[in-house]
């Protein structure tokens, strides 16, 4: 987890290490299923650190378990907030 934390902040150098460090933990869970637990991300594949802040953001920063909630499809829910996550991570790349 130490590894894919320091990935994750050489990528998005705005994020904070405290946040980093919070979406490594849930992205790398053991047994979860979760992007972190690849075989790519153990590789410290870009993509899949990317994956990994993205869905973080998602569930995080906007109503997308909201929209699921309220009976949106995944594709949808994930439209709508699209958005906000680029403008989120845009502020971290930099």
């Amino acid at each position: 987890m130490e590894q894919f934390t320091r990935r994750l902040l050489e990528l998005f150098p705005g994020c904070t290490p405290s946040r980093g460090r919070e979406i490594a933990e849930h992205a790398c869970l053991k047994y979860s299923g979760r992007v972190g637990r690849s075989a790519f991300a153990k590789k410290l594949d870009e993509e899949a650190v990317r994956l990994a802040v993205i869905a973080h953001l998602r569930h995080t920063e906007t109503p997308y378990d909201e929209y699921l909630m309220r009976g949106y499809e995944r594709w949808e829910a994930r439209d709508l907030v699209r958005t906000k996550i680029e403008r989120q991570l845009e502020k971290w790349e930099r």
